[in-house]
């Protein structure tokens, strides 16, 4: 299928009708109309119901969105990739956690700009269960998360031990059980070690799933939440933040997931600086 065709279909979507898409993609509006009425032919079915108001997607035509979609990403990645690896040695795409980018990947970032300069990279940012299936497609090369999954042709690597503890906005809080308590989804094996350890928390008002935005939402309205020494080490210092000493504290590893067969020139080198970062303080 030609991508134009369903990029041209994305626009007619996000615009509301012919006319304004046409202005965004610079032609005409018949260029246009013949765009859709070509994909349309092509794929056998109506994808817009047409009248005063605009254009409305048909069944079908909410159905072919997704895949429109995830073609045009597709095409989009893969001309990108062909067209930085020809001032490169090679291209290598790695994803991380949004929690483990800061103050860490980010300095492996900079590490192989330094030792790897003829490698470009792609930084991508995921939650783990998307990283591991993006690594089993091939659409990333190096996958840092904390639940990695064990897959045929997968190596999985411990990279680090993150040490996950309790801070607040007021010296006096206890964490589970207070108003303001902030649960922040580290992943199946911190919930269950946080369960043993708080089996009488009761629910809670406010349970983040990217660490950065319950950090976010504690120092604007207070509270309290688990965070990884790492990242609130300034937070600590500046007195923002409270670490509570009293309330235990957890351990959470972060594991480097990579294709057991992967190019050793490229994967090798990348991985043994991610190793590097990680000792790093």
């Amino acid at each position: 299928m030609d991508t134009e065709l369903a990029r041209t279909f994305l626009v007619v979507v996000a615009a509301g009708n012919f006319s304004t898409a046409a202005e965004h993609l610079h032609v005409t509006q018949s260029t246009v109309s013949a765009r859709i009425r070509s994909l349309e032919q092509l794929l056998g079915c109506a994808l817009f119901v047409r009248n005063k108001a605009g254009t409305s997607l048909t069944p079908a035509g909410r159905q072919f969105q997704k895949h429109a979609t995830n073609l045009v990403r597709t095409v989009e990645a893969v001309r990108q990739t062909v067209g930085i690896q020809s001032g490169f040695r090679a291209t290598l795409t790695l994803g991380g956690r949004f929690g483990l980018w800061e103050q860490l990947l980010l300095r492996w970032l900079t590490w192989m700009r330094q030792h790897q300069a003829d490698v470009s990279v792609r930084a991508e940012i995921g939650l783990d269960a998307e990283l591991m299936q993006r690594l089993i497609e091939g659409s990333i090369d190096i996958g840092v998360i904390y639940t990695p999954q064990s897959r045929p042709g997968m190596t999985v690597e411990h990279l680090l031990d993150e040490q996950l503890v309790l801070v607040a906005t007021q010296p006096d809080a206890t964490g589970p059980g207070d108003p303001d308590y902030v649960f922040v989804d580290w992943g199946p094996e911190f919930f269950h070690k946080h369960s043993v350890h708080f089996p009488d928390r009761g629910n809670t008002p406010l349970v983040a799933g990217i660490g950065w935005l319950g950090m976010q939402h504690i120092l604007a309205e207070g509270g309290s939440g688990y965070f990884p020494l790492r990242l609130v080490r300034e937070q600590l210092n500046s007195g923002h933040l409270t670490l509570i000493e009293q309330a235990p504290k957890f351990a959470l590893p972060a594991y480097v997931v990579y294709p057991t067969e992967a190019e050793p020139t490229v994967i090798g080198p990348a991985v043994a600086g991610l190793r590097q970062v990680a000792t790093e303080p």
